[in-house]
């Protein structure tokens, strides 16, 4: 796997970290696919050695990628603006998204509170503090979806955008 992941990271970076990290198969497969070959890696790097047009192939995979993640993210943004705006739209569909954002962050903050504050038992503590983590994780998603996650995510964003142009 490792001499895959070398072969790609070059000219796909992107597709080189899926395949380095839990989507691996996944990678592959969609590498043994854009080649026509059978889905192991030993095929797909036989097949990229022979193929003279593998880089613009493997480019043309990550760009497609990206094209879709883009995609999808413009669709959830778009929903939730037409949902707000619409005026025949019931209030639960246009309450939904904030009220489960604000659920959410203040659940996080009150068991943080009932750890600092509260006398809780050993056997409860590690159970609470691994929903702390959970809603943590989910607290950071709310705040990315609102806010956006990052200036260079932002700036990634905004790079992919101008390749898929």
């Amino acid at each position: 796997m490792d001499d895959l992941i070398s072969m790609v990271k070059g000219f796909a970076p992107g597709l080189a970290t899926a395949l380095g990290g839990p989507l691996a198969g996944v990678a592959v497969s969609a590498l043994s696919k854009q080649f026509g070959v059978k889905d192991e890696v030993n095929a797909v790097m036989k097949a990229i050695n022979n193929d003279p047009e593998a880089e613009a192939k493997i480019k043309q995979l990550e760009h497609d990628k990206f094209k879709a993640i883009l995609a999808d993210k413009a669709n959830a943004r778009d929903r939730e603006a037409r949902v707000v705006e619409s005026e025949n739209a019931p209030l639960i569909n246009k309450i939904v998204t904030p009220a489960l954002a604000l659920g959410v962050t203040g659940l996080s903050f009150a068991l943080f509170a009932v750890l600092m504050f509260v006398e809780v038992k050993p056997e409860a503590k590690d159970i609470l503090i691994y929903i702390l983590g959970v809603l943590s994780a989910a607290v950071t998603q709310i705040l990315s979806y609102y806010f956006g996650s990052s200036v260079g995510s932002k700036d990634k964003d905004e790079q992919l955008r101008s390749v898929v142009k």
